[in-house]
């Protein structure tokens, strides 16, 4: 059984996934709480299936981006039990999980992350052979800049707040808002991403593997 650990925002989450299905998931709102909620939650979700972290197979975690103490938190709980537990480990894009919560569509996705000060972090994606693939790093940008930069139909999900919908609202038919469950950025996706690299004997090493921050381009 895999444990997806997800705490790059304030919206946290983790999951429970054995190979087949989800058997728990929690998301929730976390604001600079994640320190403190994390592992109380991992273990009320080991206890809801009624066995211990001995019966784990597999760590993910999101590497970002996101918030530095967010990503440092999931990084750390993660590296420790694949350290601890001799478990494979694999670090996932936070903005990858956003978009494989999406379903297929002939128009680009963007996927939006929030980043503080009237920010936000974006990538875009295309629908390739059965998945959503980034056609570009994440970067950092604001509303009215992603709005004038946004010239055909396009799909947005992920932390778009009501500043960010009146912002695509000007867009009109240019802009199709997902419906906000679809929105959320969930664990259950994660521990599926990391499944299929899992499978391909794909993992990170936990001395190595490091989060992911984004700057404006100097």
């Amino acid at each position: 059984m895999l444990v997806a650990i997800d705490t790059s925002t304030n919206y946290a989450s983790l999951a429970l996934h054995d190979g087949f299905r989800v058997r728990v998931e929690h998301t929730w709102e976390s604001p600079r709480r994640h320190t403190v909620e994390v592992a109380p939650r991992l273990m009320a979700a080991l206890a809801q299936v009624g066995q211990g972290a001995e019966h784990l197979s597999g760590v993910a975690v999101t590497r970002g981006p996101g918030s530095f103490t967010g990503l440092r938190v999931g990084m750390a709980v993660a590296k420790g039990l694949a350290l601890g537990l001799a478990l494979p480990l694999v670090g996932v894009p936070t903005l990858d999980v956003v978009a494989a919560a999406q379903g297929r569509d002939r128009r680009p996705l963007c996927a939006v992350l929030q980043a503080g000060r009237g920010r936000i972090c974006v990538a875009t994606y295309r629908w390739r052979k059965g998945e959503w693939r980034a056609r570009e790093d994440p970067r950092l940008t604001t509303w009215p800049a992603l709005v004038e930069e946004t010239a055909s139909p396009t799909r947005f999900c992920g932390e778009i707040d009501p500043a960010g919908a009146d912002a695509l609202a000007a867009l009109g038919e240019l802009a199709v808002l997902v419906p906000a469950a679809a929105r959320l950025r969930r664990a259950g996706f994660l521990a599926e991403l990391a499944w299929q690299r899992l499978n391909r004997g794909d993992t990170d090493d936990p001395a190595t593997l490091v989060p992911i921050y984004v700057q404006h381009p100097t």
